[in-house]
Formats: C-alpha cells, structure tokens, sequence
C-alpha cells in the first residue's frame, strides 16, 4: 500500500526532468543558447504570428482560369489536326466546358474521330497508385456536329496539378524574398496557405503571390494605329493590351508570342549603364536565344512589346538583332519594382490566377504586447491557483502546485518537441488546463478525505482515494478530450492551437495527477507517518451541508427552459454580432503615431471611399481603433481592393498593427465547419457516455450540454459580443468543461445507485451533489481565478473568449445540477436496476435478464 518501486520513481522523475530540460530552452534567446554546451537542447516553440508578427496569407486557385484555358487549348487542337488530316469543318467555337464542331463532309465523321483521338485518350495521372483520367469526351450529333465536352474529372486533374505546380512557384517567390522559416502548404482542392513569420510589409508579398507573371513577347501589330483599333474591330491576328503607365497607352499587338518566358534561364535588376535607371537585365536559354535572334533578324526597324500578365511593360523599337541570348526591360521601374519583377521571372509563372480570400497580417510591435499580455495573464493566473490551493488544502495544495508546475513544463516541452505554434489562444489553452488541472487533485484530496471521514486509517484512504478518483478523473477529461480532437481537425489557425494547447494539458494533467502526485503523497506519509488528515486542509465546511437540490428542480428547469427559448427567439430574430469569419470583411487595427486616435475624422474619411457600412470605435488606449469594413460586393479581390483604399487613406498618420480579411468564400467554410464541430463533438461525447453510463445519464449529459451551448448563444446576443472563429473554440470548450462537471456529478450518482437500491431517486441525487460539493465549488473556483486574471490582463483580441468561457463555467456548474439531475428523474432512472457484485466486492449494473 502507497509501495512505489525503485524503476518507477525513477522513471516518473526522468520524464518531470525531461520535460523541465527540453522547455528550458524556451526561457532563453536564440544567443544565449548559442553559448550552452552542444548536449544542451536548443529547440522552442515556434511562436504564432499573433505573437511575433507576420502574415497569414490564403490563396485560392480559380479554376475558371484553368477551364478557360484548357477549353483554349483544345480548340487550338481540334483545328489543327482536323488541317494535319484534311478534313474540312465549319463552325468550331468553345463555351462553358463544351467544345462543337461540324464536320462539313457526312462520310468524313468516322475519319474527324479517329483524328480527334489522341484528346479523347485517358491520360495517366502518375503518382504512387498511377491511374488514368479521361479529359475530353466526343459525342456525335445530327448533321455532322461533334461536341467535345471536358470532363469534371479531369479538370480536377489539372487543378490539383496546377496546385502542386502553384505551390511551387510560391515557395520560390517566398525564398526570394529573403525570409525567415515561411510555412506553405495546402489546404483543400485549391487552396495554399502562406504563413510568413515577421513579415514587415505585407502589401509587397501579396504583390508577388498576385501576379500570374506570365512574360512572352509580340510583334507590334502596325497596320492601323491602336486607336483606330478600339474604336473598330481589330485585326483577327491581333488584339489591343494597354501599357503599365499612368495613363495607360493602348497598342495593338499580334496575338502569337515570338517567345514566352518558360525560355528564361535567370532574371536580374541592376541599373542601365546609359540612363542609371532600374531595369531587369534575362537571359534565355540555347532554345530561346536562337528562337529571339532568329525573331530580332527578321524584324529589324519594328517594335515589339514586352508583355506581362496581359500588360505591356515597354514596347521598344529592335534596332539590330539580338544574338546573345540576353537583353533588359526597361519601363520607369522603382528599384523595389526591379527587384520585384526579377523575383517573378526568376520563379516562374503561375498556371492560374491565385485570388487572396483570407488575410491576417498582425504588426511586430502587437506581437509583442500580445506575448507581454499573456505572460502576465499566465503568471497572475497561476500565483492565483497557487495560493487558492494551499489556502485550502495547505500541505496537500503544495503537492498539488509541484505537480501542476511539472504540468506546465511538460506542456512546453512536448509543444517544442512536435515543433507546434503557440498562438495566443494557445496561451489561453495553458491558462485554462491550469484551472482544469487543480480538478484532478481536489477530487483525489476529497476522496481522500471523505474516506478517512469513514472511519479508514489514512494510509488505506490515500491508497483507496486515488482508486476511487481514476475513473472520475479519466471520464471527466476523455468528454473534454473529445471536443479538443474535434476543434483541431475542424478548426484553424489559431484554434487549431487552441486544441493542441489543450489536448496535451489534458494527457500531462491526468499523468501527473496519478504519478507524481502519488509519489510525493506516498514520500510525504512515509516521511511524516501521520494518523489524520492534516489540519491544514480546510474543506470541512462543505461536509452534511444536506442541501435539497432537488426540491427546487422544477422552478429551475422550468426558469432555465425560458431562458433557453428567449435565446433561441433572439438568435431568429436578433441574431448574433457575426465577425468576419462568419460573414466575410475586414478588421483593422490602427494606432495613431502622434496623439489619440480621432474615431469620427476615420469614419468621415473612410465613408467617402464608397466602401459600404464602415465602423470605427476605441480599442485598448487612446492611441488605437478598430476599424470594421463590410463584405464588398464584387467577390473575392473586392475585398483586398477596399483595404488597399484604406491603407492610402490612413497609413500616413497611422500604423496598421492587425489586418484581418475573409472573402465571403473562406466565410461560407468556416459556417459550414463550425457547425459541424459542434454537431461531431456533442455526437461523439454522446457515444462516449452512454458506453460508459445508462442511455439516461447520456441523454441528460447531452441535453445539459445543449442547454450550455443554447445559453452562450443568448449571451452573445443580449451583449451583442463579436462572435468570431475563436467564439466556436469557447463554445466547444464550454462543452468539455460542463461535461467534465457532469460526469463527475453522475459517477458519484451511479455508485450510490449500486449502494442505496432503496433510496428514492430525488434522495440520492441531492446527496451524490453535497458529496461532490466541495469539488465543484474549488474546481470552478480555481478556474475563474485562471480565465479572470485572462479576461483582465490577456489583451483585447481575446476578451470575448474569456469572457464567454467565464459565463460557460458558470452556467455549465449550474447544468450539472439542476439540468443533467432533473433529467434523470424526468426517465425514470431505477435504482434497483443496480446490483452489487458480491465476488469483486463492488457494486455494478445489473445485466438484461438478470
């Protein structure tokens, strides 16, 4: 009894050793760890942008592009092998994702066919399964009409395999610009998140990741001035592009490109040696040099047009012919603009349009406030629960502090080993696993003491306490576990950080709270050899308080079933203040460089850019404002149009310190997975408990959930409170907590069920809530303490996820009582459905039939 090995001490020890050494690092910079021995770890926790700074950037592949151009190409296909065969056609023209065609000759349709087959073959996808993918279908129609239609399979081919090349060509871009540690990945069919760490000037990143930077060279088309060619039609070899000045100049350029930029070996800026002005000095390859000498020799005296994207950049005069493979563009560049265009070329074009739906791009300077904001959160949230609970359980409470400092140690540690980002939720997951982790140890010290209450020496109630406790304690975090794994495969971004803040606290605190706060109770009782609990600990004022929960069940439930419907009446007919996750916008923090900020001046200023509802209110000190923009109409870049409006509106008297930005088709995901999250996790926990318990316990803890969840949707619409991506993060922890206080409630419920087969049902439950009393009431107290001290000093960007999970902690308490007891007796529960088990000396359910 309390008999812990020689291996295992010594085992639990090298992991609290370990885990304090591999986080230590995190407490040092990147030069004073330069200077520990080479076996000291050296890795930390990469810090989210919302901490450091930088930009978050996501990119989505217009698949219309690829459509359009594949439809292009298989028109230009169809022409010239239906020439190669000699078969003569009418009509050829391309629409949607149909292409049509009559052959003018009936007898010729079988032989069009044949000719048109190599498009039609399936056309093999490579990769480790290998597969085969038809693009283009033939179908034959009255009158000599083929309609090539291109399939929805293989356009998902060649957007995954624009995406791969896309990803590519960003990551080149990126590296160009000399960052540190950038994160592109993809996400979804056609999309690519760039996330660039420390980022200083967001604007020019989304400038290169914009640009298609497609370069080719035409012939200028001088057989009528370009003039004449807007106002007619021009020539069917030809079309008008414009020049990038301002204003723009029109010319008329031939449509085939003499050569295009794939052809382009390297790509510098450097000044010319004549004007001193910027210019971008290529090269070609062998191929493409001949290709451009073979074109420079035949059109000496006319101009040419270098074009990018569909824009002429200068449309120089060839005075002799080019031989050496190499040349410049020149087009009244700015340095920054040389740099810029070389980096393009040099990394290639896109194969498509990359279109920026979501953007947070949060300044260096808020980063830092927001790091000092945490840890000033975290170190006053943690004295708080340090002295609660040594105010409380004294010698206990110590034990109970190591191991929730050895808690936080590992939590770091195990974030720097899987190289995880802290965000400032992530912040937030830490403060609240150190509320939710006193909860283990109050429920081992009360069961500890409720059996030496009982008459068992203290030694036999320490051993049988934390037995007792282990199912408890695993049942509590498994719910909370649940809606952890949830969030993180649902979720993104900064609640992803969230859940794995809170995910690891959950595992570190169960295997701390039945190792080393075993060991030092087993160390402590052999050192002092005690015969009683120690005076110390101060939670006898809890004990036969005998409090009939039950006999005001029915005002309660009934008071709580009308404020449910008021706020599901809110909701339909108020609604909720939805952020820009929800409904698409902008949000922009602004801090004036000199003086307070002026709200009504921004308002006034930012009202005459016909940008739609625009808002502007205090945020933090004087100094600072928070700017709301509505969702523009006009898709995806209208969004980024209106924030570079507000940018040359504002910048020269402001710093931007946080830009936020969601198109309304990340707005529209984000909907759908929210809701979904919180649909799989209340499924997911339902399944849970009604394994573990009777289906009445798992009905009453799902309906004690939906009352919690229903309850934080009316405050958000009675405080008109942003409800924002990290709101869902708040719900869904909201739903973990309740569960984990109503599990505790209902273990205790089952086991006097097996004990007390006569008691009526209202009886046992009152007296399974005053046993578990004391538990509730320090659980919820420590962890208001935590997300109190959060709310008051975590900064601005997360008040309303603290706030609400302050409210969530107090509503779910109240749930545990008066929603999940009540609904058992509303079915029924039977006691004598509970019998005891006279060989294992426990008290289990009785089986069916029995």
């Amino acid at each position: 009894m309390l008999y812990i090995s020689r291996w295992k001490t010594l085992f639990i020890w090298l992991v609290v050793a370990l885990g304090v050494l591999v986080a230590l690092p995190n407490a040092f910079t990147d030069e004073e760890l330069e200077t520990f021995p080479s076996w000291f770890p050296t890795q930390k926790i990469t810090l989210g942008l919302d901490l450091q700074g930088g930009s978050h950037i996501m990119l989505k592949l217009e698949r219309q592009d690829i459509v359009k151009e594949r439809l292009e190409t298989i028109v230009g296909d169809v022409r010239s092998q239906l020439r190669d065969a000699g078969i003569r056609y009418t009509g050829l023209s391309g629409v949607g994702q149909q292409i049509q065609v009559r052959i003018t000759d009936a007898d010729k349709i079988p032989a069009a066919i044949e000719a048109l087959r190599s498009l039609t073959d399936p056309v093999s996808v490579g990769g480790l399964t290998g597969g085969t993918v038809n693009e283009v279908a033939v179908e034959q129609a009255e009158d000599g009409l083929l309609r090539l239609s291109l399939t929805d399979e293989g356009i998902d081919y060649r957007v995954s395999s624009a995406l791969t090349q896309s990803m590519e060509v960003v990551r080149r871009r990126v590296d160009e610009l000399g960052t540190t540690e950038p994160l592109i990945q993809r996400q979804g069919d056609d999309r690519i998140i760039v996330q660039v760490p420390g980022l200083t000037d967001p604007q020019r990143l989304k400038a290169l990741l914009n640009q298609t930077a497609k370069l080719s060279f035409h012939m200028v088309d001088t057989s009528m001035p370009a003039t004449e060619a807007i106002n007619n039609r021009p020539p069917a070899q030809s079309e008008v592009l414009y020049s990038t000045d301002d204003p723009v100049v029109p010319y008329l350029i031939e449509r085939r490109a003499l050569i295009s930029g794939e052809n382009l070996v390297d790509a510098q800026a450097s000044f010319d040696q004549r004007t001193n002005e910027p210019v971008v000095s290529f090269r070609f390859d062998s191929r493409g040099a001949q290709r451009f000498a073979q074109a420079t020799q035949e059109n000496v005296g006319r101009p040419f047009a270098i074009v990018l994207d569909q824009q002429v950049i200068s449309a120089p005069v060839i005075r002799e012919p080019i031989l050496g493979g190499s040349g410049q563009i020149s087009g009244n560049f700015s340095v920054e603009g040389a740099n810029d265009l070389a980096v393009l070329l040099r990394a290639g074009a896109l194969p498509a349009t990359l279109t920026v739906v979501e953007e947070r791009t949060v300044g260096p300077g808020l980063g830092q406030d927001s790091i000092n904001a945490g840890v000033t959160a975290s170190i006053i949230g943690g004295v708080a629960v340090i002295f609660f609970m040594i105010a409380f359980y004294g010698t206990f409470g110590i034990m109970a502090n190591i191991a929730l400092a050895a808690n936080i140690a590992m939590i770091l540690a195990a974030l720097s080993l899987i190289g995880s980002t802290l965000t400032l939720p992530g912040i937030a997951g830490i403060v609240l696993t150190m509320g939710m982790a006193v909860d283990s140890n109050v429920l081992i010290y009360e069961r500890i003491r409720e059996e030496a209450r009982n008459g068992r020496p203290l030694i036999q109630a320490i051993d049988v306490g934390f037995k007792k406790a282990f199912a408890t304690i695993v049942d509590a975090n498994l719910t909370t576990l649940i809606a952890a794994v949830v969030l993180f495969f649902l979720g993104s971004g900064p609640v992803r950080g969230f859940a794995v803040t809170l995910s690891i606290g959950i595992v570190t605190t169960v295997f701390t709270a039945f190792t080393l706060t075993f060991w030092l109770m087993a160390f402590w009782y052999r050192w002092k050899r005690p015969k009683h609990m120690p005076k110390s600990v101060r939670t006898g004022f809890f004990d036969n308080r005998n409090i009939r929960f039950m006999a005001a069940r029915k005002f309660n439930f009934g008071l709580a079933m009308v404020i449910s419907v008021a706020s599901l009446v809110g909701f339909a007919t108020v609604g909720m203040n939805l952020g820009i996750d929800f409904k698409g916008g902008s949000i922009i923090e602004v801090q004036a460089r000199d003086g307070a900020a002026d709200l009504s001046d921004i308002r006034e200023r930012l009202s005459q850019l016909n940008l739609g509802e625009v808002q502007a209110q205090g945020f933090g000190d004087d100094t600072s404002a928070l700017i709301r923009l509505q969702a523009q109409d006009g898709g995806e870049n209208a969004e980024q149009s209106a924030l570079t409006k507000v940018r040359g509106e504002l910048e020269a008297e402001y710093d931007f310190r946080r830009v936020e930005v969601v198109g309304p088709s990340v707005s529209s995901d984000l909907t759908y997975s929210a809701t979904i999250g919180v649909a799989a996790a209340l499924f997911g926990i339902l399944i849970y408990i009604w394994f573990r318990f009777e289906w009445q316990f798992a009905l009453g803890a799902i309906i004690a959930t939906l009352h919690d969840v229903v309850f934080t949707i009316g405050l958000f619409v009675v405080t008109g409170i942003e409800f924002n991506l990290t709101s869902i993060a708040a719900i869904l922890t909201i739903i973990g907590y309740s569960l984990n206080d109503t599990v505790v409630v209902y273990d205790r419920m089952r086991e006097n069920l097996r004990r007390y087969k006569k008691m009526p049902l209202e009886v046992l439950i009152d007296e399974s809530i005053n046993q578990t009393l004391s538990r509730t009431v320090l659980t919820a107290g420590s962890t208001i303490l935590a997300l109190g001290a959060l709310y008051l000093f975590g900064g601005e960007v997360i008040a309303s996820f603290t706030f609400a999970m302050l409210a969530g902690v107090l509503i779910g308490t109240f749930s545990s009582i008066y929603i999940a007891g009540p609904i058992l007796i509303a079915f029924k529960l039977r006691p004598e459905n509970f019998q005891r088990d006279e060989t294992e000396g426990e008290k289990v359910p009785a089986k069916a039939g029995a």
